[in-house]
């Protein structure tokens, strides 16, 4: 869908923020900067930092990439700002060959003080994503919730938080419910997606109701976006997410 067919359609389904990923191609850019103040209750949730899953050239993991890996946080931070956007989606990449874990963490724990100050000089939160391993991104690093607060408490930064993707989370450990409760200071961000088949909560094994309760009444007050293929009308999505959220 066109950007500006998506955003109006955003709009009138009641939805009060999108997410931003190819801001580096110029011509969607200009679109969103355009398309994007016609909708002032659209926030921009979140953007890219480095590049999408793979990270190439400028991952956390390997510390040759680390100049790379700061440029583009430096680049991303200022189109955030374009938008008032407070979340960067970032990647760590995937596994050096020949790294340690320990190595690949270290790495990744230094490039992130790196670039805590200027997150904490702009009001802006990186979200650091814990994707699986098992369907969809075999080679990526950061798989487990546990190493994702290790990594956080190690840079100490309150403008470092976990994104944590309760799809990729469902594959790789289940527990979401425990691990959302013992790691709700760290989570910045959410994505929501059943499994298997990443489609609309409702459609596969994930109790999203109580999911959902869990989050609410630790007093999460972030966003949860909606990352996953939809089986029904556009027009029913909103109300298939609203009806979960109605507790007894």
């Amino acid at each position: 869908m066109p950007i500006p067919d998506a955003l109006a359609k955003l709009n009138d389904l009641g939805y009060d923020a999108y997410e931003m990923f190819n801001w580096r191609d110029q011509k969607t850019l200009d679109t969103f900067l355009v398309e994007a103040p016609k909708y002032p209750n659209l926030a921009c949730a979140t953007l890219v930092s480095n590049k999408g899953v793979t990270a190439s050239e400028c991952g956390l993991v390997n510390p040759k990439e680390r100049d790379q890996f700061l440029k583009e946080m430096e680049a991303a931070i200022a189109v955030a700002n374009k938008f008032n956007c407070k979340r960067l989606v970032t990647l760590t990449g995937n596994d050096v060959p020949g790294m340690s874990g320990e190595a690949m963490m270290a790495s990744a724990v230094a490039g992130l003080k790196a670039a805590a100050p200027m997150l904490e000089k702009n009001g802006i939160t990186a979200v650091i994503e814990v994707l699986n391993t098992y369907v969809d991104h075999p080679k990526y690093n950061l798989y487990r919730v546990g190493d994702a607060a290790k990594l956080i408490d190690a840079v100490g930064s309150p403008n470092v938080k976990i994104l944590f993707d309760i799809y990729h989370v469902q594959i790789m450990e289940g527990n979401l419910i425990p691990l959302i409760r013992q790691n709700i200071k760290r989570i910045g961000h959410f994505h929501i997606g059943d499994n298997p088949g990443r489609h609309q909560p409702g459609t596969g094994e994930i109790n999203y109701r109580n999911v959902f309760k869990a989050i609410y009444d630790l007093g999460y007050d972030g966003y949860a976006a909606l990352e996953y293929g939809p089986t029904i009308p556009l027009t029913l999505d909103p109300i298939n997410e609203r009806n979960l959220t109605i507790f007894e």
